[in-house]
């Protein structure tokens, strides 16, 4: 007899996670293991932030608060749209959930229907094709590789709508490529949504003021103001004030969608926590300028990484263009026989290899939907990454050439 309900047959754990806890379980034996394998600043929360939080709770701010979130929370998002993205909301038009993952979990859950399809361009946030495949939704993942900059096409998107399509999902700059798109790509991707009426946008922008070499960012709603009524923007305080554990998502986009996630809301956490949301309100109303310290930070962390990965044979990286994250390509290492005569049948093989030789934890490509490559995160000290990538050298100068066939 099974207790677990059928729907998450098809379901995998989360990549990312696994490749900490397998680097914990190593490090756990002795072993001196760099986790590369989650995505979360190094930095610690800006004190004010902090703060704000031990304010409220000793003030007694410890109750239920609304499904969507407080007033002052809301009307605070509402106004850093208008201030950063240029996109007009009111605070009714605001939901606040516990961290954009379920920001996004409360969207589809309020709108997939069985056989509902999503599309997710490979290479993808991990969560998203599990969601999607949770809540009785198809997953559809267009490859969008190295050719396209790992960017959606507009002929690439059209081929993949279909009368189920219920969702676009895309996210900007990109997890785990670092893409992003500029305004012309945008609107032309505008274009063939239009054409479709019945898809939604998911613009999952939790990464927007990470951005390199002097790019600016531009919301899809922004690009697109035709689609204004059809686009749920997910943003959260995770990544610009490194607050990944105070779990704080906020969306904005069409009433009747976020009615509709309100009552998921309701019905399954009811609020996030209210000191949580007094820290997320001093993040978006507080001093601003933790985002360029840590900005600055990712970017030289980007270019150290980049150069150190050039000076590996066999392993590839266009320079990421924002986020902190490096896609490392290892075609040139698929084949490859290591020094116990194993040979690397794919990049899971190879992150297998890179953890157990080389003592660095990452991600392989096919958590993404787009092989051969791995993930590694760049969020952390420079001294760090640049020993990791030192064993990554390492690591790979001891495998025996491919052999090759007749």
């Amino acid at each position: 007899m099974t207790y677990v309900a059928n729907r998450l047959s098809a379901v995998k754990p989360s990549a990312s996670m696994a490749a900490s806890m397998a680097a914990k379980a190593l490090r756990a034996t002795g072993v001196d293991v760099i986790d590369l394998g989650l995505g979360e600043p190094d930095f610690p929360t800006p004190p004010h932030v902090a703060e704000a939080a031990h304010a409220a709770a000793l003030r007694g701010e410890t109750l239920y608060t609304q499904a969507a979130g407080t007033p002052a929370l809301r009307a605070a998002v509402a106004e850093k749209f208008r201030r950063e993205n240029g996109l007009d909301y009111g605070p009714d038009d605001i939901v606040v959930a516990n961290g954009a993952k379920q920001i996004i979990f409360n969207a589809l859950m309020a709108t997939l229907n069985d056989g509902d399809e999503a599309i997710l361009p490979a290479p993808y946030f991990v969560s998203y094709p599990e969601m999607v495949k949770l809540l009785g939704g198809v997953p559809v993942t267009p490859v969008c590789g190295a050719d396209t900059r790992f960017r959606l096409t507009p002929d690439i998107l059209e081929a993949a709508i279909t009368p189920r399509t219920k969702w676009l999902f895309l996210n900007m700059p990109g997890n785990p490529s670092g893409a992003v798109y500029s305004v012309a790509e945008l609107r032309a991707i505008g274009e063939v949504l239009a054409r479709h009426p019945q898809v939604l946008i998911l613009s999952d922008e939790i990464y927007e003021h990470i951005l390199f070499d002097g790019r600016e960012f531009i919301s899809f709603a922004k690009a697109c103001p035709e689609l204004h009524d059809r686009t749920l923007t997910v943003n959260g305080v995770a990544k610009a004030y490194a607050m990944t554990g105070w779990r704080v998502g906020y969306a904005a986009g069409p009433a009747l969608l976020l009615k509709a996630m309100n009552t998921v809301q309701s019905q399954s956490v009811t609020s996030v926590a209210a000191p949580m949301q007094a820290a997320a309100l001093a993040a978006l109303t507080g001093p601003q300028d933790c985002i360029a310290t840590f900005r600055e930070a990712f970017e030289r962390r980007r270019d150290l990484v980049v150069a150190g990965i050039a000076r590996i044979r066999g392993l590839t990286l266009a320079p990421p263009e924002g986020a902190f994250y490096a896609y490392i390509g290892c075609e040139g290492l698929v084949g490859r026989r290591t020094p116990a005569g194993e040979v690397l049948a794919d990049d899971t093989a190879v992150v297998s290899y890179l953890l157990n030789q080389g003592h660095v934890s990452a991600v392989p490509g096919a958590a993404y939907g787009l092989s051969p490559y791995f993930r590694i995160s760049t969020a952390t000290g420079d001294a760090i990454l640049a020993e990791a990538v030192a064993r990554i050298g390492r690591a790979v100068a001891a495998l025996e050439p491919a052999e090759v066939t007749a």
